[in-house]
């Protein structure tokens, strides 16, 4: 995907972490090809969590500046990503998927 993480080095948090953030309403992505781009590799990754147990690292957002976090992703819903522990990352906050 072709956006601003690029150039900004995300800070790399563990998924303990991602209970106590604030998310904006607003989406990081801004094209429609983004978008799909970024629901395909959800479900690419909810695959891999759930039939291999690979962890993936994804790049989000919150009201505080693009973290990554690496983890297994155990649930997508049509709003939010569930990590372990019941962690929740809000789909539109997320940048990239890798």
């Amino acid at each position: 995907m072709t956006n601003d993480t690029n150039f900004k080095k995300p800070l790399i948090i563990e998924k303990e972490s991602v209970g106590g953030l604030k998310f904006p309403d607003a989406d990081v992505l801004v094209s429609k090809d983004e978008i799909i781009i970024r629901t395909a590799a959800l479900e690419r990754a909810l695959k891999l969590g759930n039939l291999e147990h690979n962890k993936i690292k994804i790049v989000f957002e919150d009201a505080d500046g693009i973290k990554q976090v690496e983890t297994t992703v155990w649930g997508v819903t049509d709003k939010r990503v569930i990590l372990k522990h019941g962690a929740l990352i809000p789909i539109h906050r997320i940048h990239e998927i890798k």
